[in-house]
């Protein structure tokens, strides 16, 4: 039952060429930053990411990204990733974007064992109907476009069909962890982590205070263990690490 492996490095090592992760985080929040940077100095590339956004500025999934790592995106929000936006445009990148609700449900779906749900959202869009870019040629045109997806009528609504995600991988970070794996998040910073968690085949979390088994209150726990394989321990350096993406002011 003890789920803690000793470095990010150690958690990740199994992670191949080719290989799909669902990643927490919403911007610079809640971002499982020290296992993304041991994915990336393991050296895998060819990855298929299931993610809200993909990092931003140089921290999170831009990491990987702008090493040219990353073969395939399935989000909701790509914002100011100026790298992000320049490979997609560019034929260097598959992108799936999707209404954001749509992926939480997807993750939710996938980690609950269910293959596929309607939904209203999309439902009269490309969305739907198809011919979204999922990648350019380089030079303005698409290369490959979304499919049309399944509609259905329930007592007078039109409905989509989505199917639920599961990736071989799920890299979350959390405030506090156990070691069973019982996961709390820090409010904002809950985001998409349980989410992606749930999705995972192999789900790792970075937790920045490590308690023993009891240590969590069972009715504060926001994951539980059942859906969590390895869990690393921060140093508090590291726990403390956390970026503002835009400071704002009032006067």
């Amino acid at each position: 039952m003890d789920k803690v492996v000793a470095t990010a490095a150690e958690a990740v090592a199994d992670a191949r060429d080719g290989a799909s992760f669902a990643v927490g985080g919403f911007g610079l929040s809640g971002v499982p930053n020290e296992l993304i940077r041991a994915l990336h100095a393991s050296g895998v590339s060819d990855l298929r990411v299931v993610s809200n956004n993909c990092g931003a500025m140089d921290s999170g999934l831009a990491v990987l990204l702008a090493a040219g790592r990353v073969a395939r995106v399935t989000g909701s929000y790509i914002g100011a990733n100026r790298e992000f936006a320049r490979q997609y445009l560019g034929g260097e990148l598959e992108v799936e974007m999707i209404p954001q609700g749509t992926l939480a449900e997807r993750l939710r779906a996938g980690g609950a064992g269910i293959p596929a749900f309607y939904t209203p959202a999309g439902v009269g869009t490309q969305v739907a109907e198809g011919g979204l870019p999922w990648r350019y040629d380089g030079e303005g045109g698409v290369a490959l476009a979304s499919p049309a997806k399944e509609v259905r009528e329930f007592d007078g609504t039109a409905y989509v069909l989505e199917h639920g995600i599961r990736t071989d991988f799920a890299l979350v970070r959390a405030a506090r962890g156990d070691r069973h794996g019982n996961l709390v998040f820090h409010r904002s910073a809950r985001n998409f982590n349980p989410l992606a968690a749930m999705a995972g085949r192999v789900t790792v979390a970075e937790v920045e205070e490590l308690v023993e088994p009891g240590g969590i209150d069972p009715d504060a726990v926001h994951l539980p263990g059942v859906f969590v394989q390895r869990v690393v321990a921060l140093t508090p350096e590291q726990a403390a690490d956390k970026r503002i993406e835009k400071r704002t002011v009032s006067g």
